[in-house]
């Protein structure tokens, strides 16, 4: 049995619950200051109360378990993207403050104060995911299994186009997802949202995934030689299909089927890329056995992974179904 292998497939599943989860409630935080209305703020910001905190915890395992199960990649990338994690982490508690805080503001300006923090920490933190993943798209510096790259590596035109890319995608979330559970007018308005935003990151996918090319040639030759090409088509035009779908769902006037097509589009792209890094964790040399712990240490955790998640997955579906349905605007978070 390869635990490197299961252990490579674990992370890569909680970093991607982390994406979908937390993605649209940082999208709510996107779309703030475009809702007018106080109320459809209230709303707007109790559908996502019982969850957000919780979302975050798949944040927390997956930054756990590459600490734990591949520490040579770990040592490497923390240093390659210190400053955009560091952003990241300040702005998640600065939203979580903002988000508690502005239940409590005894003046009108006073909530407004908070919802510009809710506002900036999701922008912030989603802005800064995005720069992390250009940052290790693009290829990180790796000599004597020690990062050797600068300070300021991270920062490139690529980073800051994958930054706006995944602050368009948790928009489009947060959008779909407020279209699924609220109605009237604030619905009508995430509908109108959606459906440009569904245009703006249909033309970000196009531009990062031609640009990625063009960084590393193990991502041209995976994507490009014969016969990979032929397995591995149908995964962009799953991509162009499922974006006409979520158009025309929008047009119709549904209300999950939005939502589900938006976590399809990233589910694809997420594979895509998986794709496109396989066998490297730290591309674009350092692969997930290279990277690992020993097998009795891989052994050991998966026991505590074996209940842990299960109780994660277990916790979450249930939360969200007691919590389901569309949100009554009347109700308040505290």
């Amino acid at each position: 049995m390869d635990y490197v292998l299961i252990w490579a497939g674990l992370m890569a599943f909680a970093v991607f619950a982390y994406v979908v989860l937390d993605g649209f409630d940082l999208g709510i935080g996107l779309l703030f200051p475009m809702i007018k209305e106080p109320e459809d703020k209230s709303t707007a910001m109790n559908s996502i109360a019982p969850f957000w905190d919780g979302n975050e915890t798949w944040l927390v395992l997956g930054g756990g378990g590459l600490y734990a199960t591949f520490p040579l990649a770990f040592a490497i990338i923390m240093p390659a993207l210190y400053a955009p994690l560091i952003v990241m982490l300040l702005a998640l508690i600065f939203r979580g403050v903002a988000f508690e805080f502005r239940w409590r503001a005894e003046t009108t300006e006073g909530m407004k104060l908070w919802d510009l923090g809710f506002t900036l920490g999701s922008f912030l933190a989603a802005f800064a995911q995005g720069i992390a993943l250009g940052a290790l798209v693009q290829g990180i510096d790796v000599v004597d299994r020690a990062y050797a790259g600068g300070w300021w590596d991270w920062l490139t035109p690529f980073s800051l186009l994958t930054g706006l890319a995944v602050v368009i995608g948790y928009a489009l979330l947060g959008a779909c997802w407020l279209t699924y559970k609220t109605e009237g007018a604030l619905q009508h308005f995430c509908q109108r949202a959606a459906w440009k935003l569904t245009w703006a990151l249909g033309a970000m996918i196009a531009m990062v995934s031609i640009w990625m090319l063009f960084k590393q040639d193990p991502y041209m030759k995976r994507w490009f030689d014969y016969p990979n090409y032929l397995y591995l088509s149908p995964v962009p035009v799953c991509v162009w299909l499922l974006g006409l779908y979520l158009l025309r769902a929008l047009r119709k006037g549904q209300e999950l089927a939005p939502f589900l097509s938006v976590i399809g589009l990233f589910a694809l792209s997420y594979f895509g890329l998986c794709i496109s890094f396989y066998p490297n964790i730290v591309p674009p040399q350092i692969s997930i056995w290279q990277a690992a712990s020993p097998d009795s240490s891989l052994k050991f955790l998966l026991v505590g992974a074996a209940v842990l998640i299960p109780t994660i997955i277990t916790y979450t579906a249930y939360s969200y179904w007691v919590f389901r349905g569309k949100v009554n605007p009347k109700d308040q978070y505290h």
